[in-house]
C-alpha cells in the first residue's frame, strides 16, 4: 500500500489538482484535516471508504490509522490544504512511515499564496519593483522561528512578503517592517482564499491592524506586503518585447509559429 500526502489547495473544490482528486476517488481509506479542508473535497471518496478527520487526533493517533490501513493493504489519501511542501506537517509523518517501512508519495497542490494573488489579480513580481517573493511566518505556539529568519532580516530586502500564520502577531509584523518599507507600504489581508466567506482587506502597513480588528480576523488570514500591489508604472517585462530576440523569436524578424495539432 501507499501513503499519498494530497495537497487539497486553498479551499475551492475545484482548485485540487487532477491527480489528488483521482487518488481521493480510489484510495479506500481518507484522512484529511477538517480544520482546513472542506468536507466537499473528500466527498469523492468511494463507497464503504474510512473517511476521517484528522483535527482532534495527534501525531501517533494519526499514524496509527495508516498502520491499521498497511496491515490491510489499503492506500491511503492524507489530505493537507494548499501544498503539502509549506507548513504541511508531512515531515514528521513521513519520518514516522519511514520507521515502520510504509511507502508514501507526495502530491502537489495550489498554495494558498498562489491562489490569494490570483483572487487579487497581482502579479508579485514585477519588473523594477520586486522579483523575490518571501514565504515566512512569525512565532506561535507550535513553532518558535529560527532568529536568522526574523522579519527584521527578512524585510531588509524590501521583497514581496507572504505572511503566514501570522494575523494574531500583526504588532509585531508592523513594528519589524515599518524601517524597511513605511507605513503607507500596501498590505493585503486575505481571510480564508477560494472559501465561500473569504474576506480581502485592501490597506497598509500602517493601519492594517486597526483594520483587521474591525472585521474581527483572528485566523486562517495569509498577510501580503510589497509594493507590488500599489505599482501602476511599472516597466514592461523584456520577454515579449519586439526587440528581444531568443531560441523561438529572432528580433526583427516576423514568423508565424504554428503549432500542429
Amino acid at each position: 500500500m501507499t501513503v499519498y500526502f494530497i495537497g487539497a489547495g486553498p479551499g475551492a473544490p475545484d482548485l485540487i489538482t487532477v491527480r489528488g482528486q483521482r487518488l481521493i476517488e480510489r484510495c479506500p481509506v481518507c484522512l484529511y484535516a477538517g480544520s482546513l479542508v472542506p468536507a466537499a473535497i473528500v466527498a469523492s471518496a468511494p463507497a464503504g471508504a474510512l473517511v476521517r478527520d484528522t483535527a482532534p487526533l495527534d501525531l501517533e493517533q494519526i499514524v496509527g490509522l495508516m498502520a491499521e490501513a498497511d496491515a490491510r493493504g489499503e492506500d491511503v489519501a492524507r489530505v493537507h490544504s494548499g501544498d503539502p511542501s509549506i507548513y504541511g506537517a508531512i515531515a514528521e509523518q513521513m519520518r514516522r512511515l519511514e520507521a515502520l517501512g510504509i511507502g508514501y508519495e507526495v502530491v502537489p497542490g495550489v498554495p494558498a499564496f498562489a491562489a490569494a494573488a490570483a483572487r487579487l489579480a497581482t502579479e508579485l513580481t514585477l519588473p523594477d519593483v520586486s522579483q523575490t517573493i518571501i514565504l515566512t511566518r512569525t512565532a506561535g505556539k507550535a513553532s518558535p522561528m529560527p532568529p536568522r529568519e526574523s522579519l527584521e532580516i527578512l524585510g531588509a530586502s524590501g521583497a514581496t512578503l507572504a505572511i503566514h500564520l501570522s494575523v494574531r502577531n500583526l504588532g509585531y509584523v508592523e513594528a519589524a517592517l515599518l524601517p524597511h518599507y513605511g507605513a503607507e507600504c500596501p498590505a493585503v489581508i486575505v481571510y480564508r482564499a477560494t472559501w465561500p466567506d473569504e474576506e480581502v482587506i485592501r490597506t497598509t502597513l500602517g493601519e492594517m491592524r486597526a483594520r483587521v480588528r474591525e472585521r474581527k480576523i483572528t485566523r486562517t488570514a495569509l498577510v501580503f506586503v510589497g509594493q507590488v500591489f500599489a505599482a501602476r508604472d511599472f516597466s514592461d517585462s523584456r520577454l515579449y518585447a519586439a526587440g528581444y530576440a531568443h531560441l523561438l523569436r529572432n528580433a526583427g524578424k516576423k514568423r508565424d509559429r504554428q503549432v500542429p495539432r
